[in-house]
């Protein structure tokens, strides 16, 4: 499932980054890799907050929607 559809407080583990290498590559380098353990902290229209590899990273809708959990 995207990582838009992830509830709030669980942790989750990336399975699949979709999207263009580009955008793959930048996700990457911003610690999303499989197999990574992801929680999603809050949202806010469709906008997430994310704890990454002991970071907090912002994501629009569209970049968490290429996330699949």
């Amino acid at each position: 499932m995207p990582l838009t559809f992830a509830a709030a407080g669980e942790v989750n583990t990336i399975k699949l980054i979709r999207g263009k290498i580009e955008t793959i590559r930048h996700l990457e380098s911003m610690g999303f890799v499989e197999g990574a353990a992801i929680t999603v902290i809050s949202r806010l229209a469709g906008n997430v907050i994310v704890s990454v590899k002991d970071a907090r990273v912002a994501l629009n809708k569209e970049l968490a929607a290429k996330i699949m959990v």
